[in-house]
């Protein structure tokens, strides 16, 4: 049987490992997760997702209390249309970030940034517009463009001198998506430089209605390339969801694919920003403690775990010092469903709301534990102590096994 190293990913001038490692926020991929997919040769991602508190955590800057500080007065009102973020700021974040990345970059590989459109932050085009424009002028290899249609996102930024240069790339669950962000980007002369296919079995945020289990990832892959091969358009297509072994991925590069997107299996490596002991969690993860559910306030299910402590938590908003989530008009789904538990709960010191989640603290303090339908399976990757915990890989060990194993095996890492 064929191995994953049998193929290479080609953008542009490069030739890669055909192995992508997505963009999962809120830092869980963190820059040393995409650093060391590059060092080996393929394509690692950071997030943009909150990223003030990112670079409050990792550069030791202060955005976030200062956002906290200028809106103070506000935090009492149900009206959040004054929250804004400032633009400066916002740049100079995504650009620590990403230099902080850049600098330290070797191998062969390239490091791309998941821009994700849901993040409306309160004025959704020019927040996105200043996120992408940052990156780009601080040296990110690629954007990938993620959570929406994406279909304005391509002109806010036709302007920057390397518009031509990076590698950009959306993310479609359908080719339908694919079609409609083409067309509506025709008048730019500016194709992706990749398409990643995303299936019902990825983890976070889906582009699937609740019906998800009615499709599926090979389906939807082999439609988006015979489109594109009727379109004589030469775009890499990579599969994304589900591809848990080097022999999925082979059976995905056989059918025409340019790569493979895979995440779940780097959420329980050291290289991971997850806190270890949510790691442990992932590991232990039965196939039934899995659910998908519509308690993020971005209107899209998303996919967890579902004993994550975020659950039903009813928090009080903290839209003054964070609120990614606000639309246009100042509102979140989130504010809404905790505000109407507060009036049918006069005087309860802590209230539950259980259909809407404030994913902007919850994601802050990892507590939604999103993650891929295979989760179940992370367990058979590793080896268990005598203490009943689970031994972190390495992100090395994962990528080779995913690189040069066949038969569908994989590598057990050696004992700690």
């Amino acid at each position: 049987m064929r191995r994953l190293d049998d193929f290479r990913l080609k953008l542009g001038q490069h030739e890669l490992v055909p192995i992508m490692v997505g963009g999962m926020g809120v830092d869980i991929s963190s820059a040393d997760l995409a650093l060391e997919v590059a060092r080996l040769g393929g394509v690692g991602h950071i997030s943009d997702a909150m990223i003030k508190t990112v670079t409050d955590r990792r550069y030791k800057t202060k955005y976030v209390k200062a956002k906290q500080a200028l809106y103070k007065y506000n935090a009492e009102s149900d009206d959040k249309s004054s929250v804004k973020f400032n633009l400066g700021h916002l740049a100079e974040a995504t650009r620590l970030h990403v230099e902080g990345t850049m600098t330290r970059k070797q191998g062969s590989g390239l490091v791309f940034i998941n821009c994700m459109e849901k993040l409306t932050m309160n004025a959704p085009k020019e927040t996105l517009k200043v996120r992408m424009d940052a990156a780009m002028t601080a040296g990110i290899d690629g954007i990938t463009l993620a959570a929406g249609l994406h279909l304005g996102s391509l002109a806010l930024i036709e302007d920057h001198p390397r518009f031509r240069d990076v590698k950009l790339g959306i993310i479609v669950s359908s080719v339908r998506a694919l079609q409609l962000f083409l067309k509506k980007n025709a008048r730019l002369n500016r194709l992706p430089d990749y398409v990643v296919v995303e299936g019902p079995l990825a983890g976070g945020h889906l582009g699937f209605g609740m019906d998800w289990a009615e499709y599926d990832l090979a389906t939807i892959t082999t439609e988006v390339l015979q489109y594109l091969k009727a379109e004589q358009l030469d775009i890499p297509v990579l599969p994304a969801g589900g591809i848990f072994t080097g022999s999925d991925a082979v059976r995905f590069m056989e059918m025409g694919g340019a790569g493979v997107q895979v995440a779940t299996r780097f959420t329980v490596t050291k290289e991971c920003g997850l806190p270890d002991e949510v790691k442990q969690e992932y590991f232990k993860a039965g196939e039934d403690d899995i659910e998908v559910n519509q308690i993020s306030p971005t209107g899209y299910p998303m996919r967890m775990i579902k004993s994550s402590p975020g659950i039903g938590d009813g928090i009080r908003p903290n839209c003054e010092a964070y609120g990614y989530l606000l639309d246009a008009n100042g509102k979140c789904a989130y504010v809404t469903a905790y505000n109407r538990e507060v009036a049918a709960h006069p005087g309860e010191k802590r209230i539950s709301v259980m259909d809407k989640t404030c994913l902007c603290t919850h994601m802050r303090n990892f507590e939604i534990w999103t993650c891929g339908q295979l989760t179940w399976k992370l367990k058979d990757t590793t080896r268990k102590a005598s203490d009943g915990s689970y031994q972190l890989l390495s992100a090395e060990h994962v990528f080779k096994d995913y690189q040069f194993s066949t038969d569908d095996t994989i590598a057990l890492p050696e004992p700690a």
